[in-house]
């Protein structure tokens, strides 16, 4: 099993789709929005990010909702 975490915001369509296909999929997962947990902010701005979805899966980022790359790295 995967160690997944996904920095969200409240207002993107993106976080939501990523975060509907992680459940379709059965893969559970660590939320972070961005919009209300200013830890969470600081986190995604020292890895590098001003924007979200970012997914993390063991260590590995996908960055927006790429469901390839998203398969890719759940599939291992």
């Amino acid at each position: 099993m995967s160690n997944v975490v996904v920095y969200t915001s409240s207002t993107c369509p993106y976080c939501v789709s990523v975060k509907e296909y992680l459940e379709e999929k059965g893969v559970s997962y660590t939320e972070k929005n961005v919009s209300t947990d200013v830890d969470a902010r600081k986190e995604l701005m020292k890895m590098g990010h001003m924007g979200v979805p970012v997914t993390i899966i063991d260590g590995q980022e996908v960055v927006g909702f790429d469901r390839n790359k998203l398969d890719e790295l759940l599939d291992k």
